[in-house]
């Protein structure tokens, strides 16, 4: 009886990885295959484009394979030369780089990052090795191949840069899945993002150094164009070749920035204090920009602001983000920054120069030890002071303004009283005379102006109900107003008394003090 297998959830974990592994293999092989036919898909077309096809389909896919593992850094030979002898062929151009180094890092990216969550992933190391493998399975089929056509790959060089390149970019994808962790402290990221800034700032600098020099050199340029050039297709083929290299011209234009600059063949060498030595030039139209024989001018050495605005822009970039730290970080940091920027630098250099052909021409671009330290001397010489600058006046301490006292309210200016209309008809008062007042037209002389005050209450002299107060003093009660006479009433004069009248006076005074009497008793008695 057969034995039962038993599957458990470490077995089917195990089985979905293995997949998941043999997934990311074939995934490196397409990407591989993808470039290299892209590749092959654009010679084929300049082949069949050219009015002077040669070598047939065959020697346009060789050439295909050869441009294909060039952009990987791999040097080419060429064994069709007119002394016999094999000549190499090692400047990459940069941009055809682009393609297949973006498909490895996409590629190895997607492996770790899947569309469907559910299903198994490998392990960061093992994605790394299947995208790789699998790549490295057909480039080492295309490297075979090549072997049999006219420009055979250098199998040393190959078996260096090739797996270098698709390790380092397999390995950028897989630290990009991975949320781009970054070891140790704080400074390490402040140091990549200082040295990215620096690295872009110096590349966009020798670009502009690059493109003035072929602005300034307009008509040399274009004679080598047309001299090389005959029909429209090889003009376009030149003109996907200048456009490839661009990038090259850059590094070169970096380099030539840094100070060391680049060589023009064995002895040759041109910097921005000059060109010295015979130089081997081939008529080539980026060739036909290069600075003139002899001792270089203002126009040369404005090429060291390229190297200097990067290293101030390096130094403040690690100067802002070490601001809250302390000063040893930001010195770490900052050198760390010089030191990741001459690298890069190094490694663009070596790229962008190489052997072009045997003897004379076996040096040619910039040398890359030289670039590099370059790079990295005026990161830290011009770099480090501008990162603590910028720390520096990044901790100052503002001085707290004052606020200004508020200013006193506006006192309203008092408002004049309206004047008294005037009756129609009436004469206008002759100067010295008093002129009435019309609210008091009696003429009693009442201060009126107390009806102005704001705090000024009126006060009833006399209560609505007067005559039910109660009784006042004597002395209250003997004092009286005096009576006002009208100003506007004539004063008559008071009858005389008569002798009867007189009688009668005497008679009325004496009932008049009977009744007073009798009122002053009711009085007393709080009689009404």
């Amino acid at each position: 009886m057969a034995p039962v297998t038993h599957l458990t959830e470490h077995s089917l974990v195990q089985s979905g990885r293995s997949a998941a592994f043999a997934t990311a293999c074939v995934r490196g092989g397409l990407a591989a295959g993808l470039g290299a036919g892209a590749l092959a898909v654009l010679v084929i077309v300049a082949w069949i484009s050219s009015p002077f096809p040669d070598g047939g389909a065959g020697g346009a896919l060789h050439l295909a394979a050869g441009l294909w593992l060039l952009a990987h850094g791999v040097d080419l030979v060429r064994t069709d030369t007119l002394g016999g002898v094999p000549a190499p062929l090692g400047i990459v151009p940069l941009l055809l780089a682009v393609l297949p180094v973006w498909l490895v890092f996409r590629t190895a990216r997607s492996t770790l990052d899947p569309a469907d969550e559910a299903s198994p992933r490998p392990s960061p190391a093992g994605a790394l090795g299947a995208v790789a493998g699998g790549y490295l399975l057909v480039a080492a089929v295309i490297v075979v191949y090549s072997e049999s056509g006219p420009l055979p790959a250098d199998l040393v060089t190959a078996g260096l840069w090739l797996p270098g390149v698709v390790l380092g970019a397999a390995g950028a994808g897989i630290w990009t899945a991975l949320g781009r962790p970054l070891p140790g402290r704080a400074e390490t990221a402040a140091a990549l993002r200082g040295a990215g800034a620096g690295l872009a700032v110096l590349l966009a600098g020798g670009t502009v150094l690059a493109g003035t020099a072929l602005v300034w050199r307009a008509g040399a340029v274009r004679a080598s164009y047309e001299g090389i050039a005959g029909e429209w297709s090889g003009r376009v083929a030149l003109a996907l070749l200048l456009l490839a290299l661009l990038p090259n011209a850059a590094v070169w234009g970096a380099a030539y920035g840094l100070g060391p600059g680049f060589a023009l063949g064995t002895g040759a060498l041109a910097t921005p204090l000059g060109l010295s030595g015979d130089p081997a030039v081939p008529p080539f139209p980026l060739l036909a920009a290069l600075p003139p024989e002899g001792r270089g001018g203002w126009p040369q050495w404005a090429a060291a602001a390229v190297p200097l605005v990067a290293a101030v822009v390096l130094g403040r970039s690690v100067g802002r983000s070490t601001g809250t730290g302390p000063a040893r970080g930001t010195v770490l940091a900052t050198l760390g920054a010089a030191g990741a920027c001459g690298v890069a630098v190094a490694l663009l250099a070596g790229a962008a120069g190489g052997p072009l052909g045997a003897d004379r021409l076996r040096a040619f671009g910039p040398v890359w030890w030289q670039a590099g330290a370059a790079a990295v001397l005026w990161a830290a010489a011009v770099g480090l002071p501008a990162a603590l600058t910028v720390r520096a006046w990044g901790r100052r301490v503002p001085r707290p303004k004052l606020p200004r006292p508020p200013k006193p309210p506006k006192v309203p200016k008092a408002q004049k009283p309206p004047k008294a209309q005037e009756a129609p008809g009436a004469q206008a008062a002759p100067e010295g005379t008093a002129v009435p007042d019309p609210r008091d037209p009696l003429g009693i002389g009442f201060d009126f102006s107390l009806d102005d005050d704001e705090g000024y209450e009126p006060y009833d002299y006399l209560p609505a109900s007067w005559e039910k107060t109660p009784a006042t003093t004597p002395a209250q009660a003997t004092t009286s107003v005096p009576a006002t006479t009208s100003p506007l009433a004539p004063e008559a004069e008071p009858p005389r008394p008569s002798e009867k009248a007189g009688a009668e006076g005497k008679t009325g005074g004496k009932a008049e003090g009977r009744t007073g009497e009798k009122a002053e008793g009711k009085q007393d008695a709080g009689e009404p």
